[in-house]
């Protein structure tokens, strides 16, 4: 499977992206807000759900960088930003506009816990690194709710 790099730049491009992180892992220490250059970054493993596999294969995972550019303020919230360590799992990334085309991107993470960030425009890219490796089971969603 060839390594994913994609681009977004309106919110369609990053509901593409958004379903290519979803069931993300990684930790919080892995959230990097870099004021001066106006970043934010994120390094996660990613469940590859573009790779065809047998019904019951577990899948694959891939180290990727989800980079947004044009940041101009992030804020945390519901996150235990005092324990680096903590596992948060990735659902989604959505966009909210408010003057276009500046907005309000969001990471949603399972049991609640969001990553708010105020952008001037839609600039994320996704970039796997390296290849693949068998994930431990393929994530699943309770839709009960």
């Amino acid at each position: 499977m060839t390594p994913l790099k994609l681009a977004a730049l309106d919110s369609e491009d990053l509901s593409v992206v958004s379903a290519h992180v979803q069931d993300a892992v990684l930790m919080v220490k892995d959230l990097r807000w870099r004021p001066a250059d106006q970043r934010f970054v994120v390094a996660l493993n990613r469940y590859a759900w573009e790779a065809k596999g047998k019904r019951r294969d577990p899948g694959q995972r891939r180290q990727a960088v989800l980079d947004f550019a044009r940041v101009t303020a992030a804020r945390a919230m519901k996150l235990r930003r005092d324990v680096p360590d903590a596992v948060l799992s990735l659902l989604a990334v959505t966009f909210e506009e408010t003057e276009a085309p500046a907005g309000r991107i969001t990471l949603h993470f399972s049991g609640g816990g969001s990553m708010e960030l105020e952008v001037e425009c839609i600039e994320v890219t996704l970039t796997d690194l390296g290849s693949a490796w068998a994930a431990q089971a393929r994530p699943e969603h309770d839709l009960s709710d």
